[in-house]
C-alpha cells in the first residue's frame, strides 16, 4: 500500500498521560496509519478500513487483554 503522509494530521488518545509512551494514528487516503509518537520520523503501520476496523473492535473487546 503506497500512501502519502505528508498531510497527515496524527492524533493521541485523549487518555494519553504526555509520557511520549504512545501511538498515534492518521486517517489518511484509503487507510489508517499507526507510528509510534517518540519517533515519528521511523516506521509506520498501515492498515486498510477493515482491518483497522477489526483490531478496534477486538481491543474494545477484550481480545488482547492479559
Amino acid at each position: 500500500m503506497n500512501v502519502d503522509l505528508t498531510r497527515a494530521q496524527w492524533r493521541k488518545a485523549r487518555a494519553s498521560q504526555g509520557n511520549g509512551e504512545c501511538v498515534e494514528v492518521a486517517f489518511v487516503e484509503e487507510a489508517v496509519a499507526m507510528r509510534d509518537s517518540k519517533d515519528p520520523s521511523g516506521p509506520v503501520l498501515l492498515f486498510t478500513p477493515a482491518k483497522w476496523s477489526a483490531f478496534t473492535g477486538g481491543v474494545q473487546a477484550g481480545e488482547f487483554d492479559n
